[in-house]
């Protein structure tokens, strides 16, 4: 993510307390067989699935991961949106994004939690690991569920098989399975009507990912279209098509998001957070902020704790 200005936490996972960055926990190497860079278990009641995440509070996770529901109703919180998944379910939580678990919900099911670098980059862009443009709830039609079914089970009796393999050996058929999972997966996440439309639109993607660069220092649709090599009416089409929004409102909702982010899990002044997101003014920010929430800064920060 593009808030390389605020120090974060180093991962333990330790729950300290809201510092000068919000918490983020790392993949847990040690819990995994053999230590390999992903790891498969149930969801269940005990928490110990969770890799030390505080249940009640906002954090990020610095790794992937996917929960395959098997009942439900559960209300998750991912980047300040709730989405609600019950049985068949499938919530997909990548690396940055600001989520938090219910307390009033049991989580069953599958989780499968990856390691960023454990897969090839081509495997990385075909499975689309980073398109945070599309939505994390999935809900596959029953051929979908069966075939995610199928590949999640072959990809844990695989990752629980220590024995029959070198671990060199145990690793790659891991990755294989894994892509093969994965794959089914990212189809899915990108057939809605939404996902197929802005995978498709060249321009829109190439804007997105801009943005996603650049939004802490640069609001400017002039530009984006320019460092791009688009004329601003052409980027609006584009990003309108994909999204709805024009493009401005694209990136002040990139904008408010990490706002919202580090007021909600920091104590950083409103300043710092404004100075993080490309308003070095906090009057500036705190009147930009108020204009797309309806509550400033320190009450958005107070509402939450």
């Amino acid at each position: 993510m593009a808030d390389t200005t605020i120090a974060e936490h180093d991962g333990t996972g330790s729950g300290s307390g809201r510092g000068s960055g919000i918490d983020t926990f790392a993949f847990p190497v040690e819990e995994s067989i053999c230590g390999v860079g992903i790891q498969i278990g149930p969801m269940g009641t005990d928490g110990g699935w969770q890799g030390g995440a505080p249940l009640e509070r906002v954090h990020r996770i610095d790794f992937h991961v996917v929960m395959f529901f098997t009942d439900g109703p559960v209300r998750h919180m991912i980047d300040f949106a709730e989405y609600e998944a019950t049985a068949g379910d499938v919530l997909w939580i990548r690396p940055g994004q600001v989520h938090r678990f219910t307390t009033t919900g049991e989580y069953r099911g599958t989780v499968l939690a990856m390691q960023p670098g454990f897969l090839p980059r081509a495997t990385v862009e075909a499975t689309g690991l980073y398109r945070y443009d599309l939505p994390p709830l999935l809900r596959p039609d029953p051929a979908q569920l069966d075939g995610l079914r199928a590949a999640l089970a072959q990809l844990r009796r695989e990752y629980e098989d220590t024995v029959t393999l070198p671990l060199s050996l145990h690793t790659s058929v891991l990755r294989h399975s894994l892509s093969a999972f994965l794959l089914r997966l990212a189809y899915l996440a990108a057939s809605s009507a939404e996902g197929a439309r802005q995978r498709s639109d060249t321009t829109f993607t190439l804007f997105r990912d801009a943005v996603e660069r650049g939004f802490a220092t640069n609001h400017s649709v002039s530009a984006y279209a320019d460092a791009l090599g688009y004329s601003r009416r052409t980027l609006v089409r584009a990003v309108r098509a994909a999204t709805g929004d024009t493009p401005k409102a694209f990136i002040d909702k990139r904008v408010v998001l990490e706002a919202k982010r580090l007021l909600a899990h920091t104590d950083l002044p409103i300043g710092r957070v404004g100075a993080a997101v490309g308003f070095p003014d906090a009057a500036n920010f705190s009147k930009f902020f108020h204009q797309h929430t309806d509550a400033t800064p320190a009450a958005f920060r107070a509402e939450l704790r």
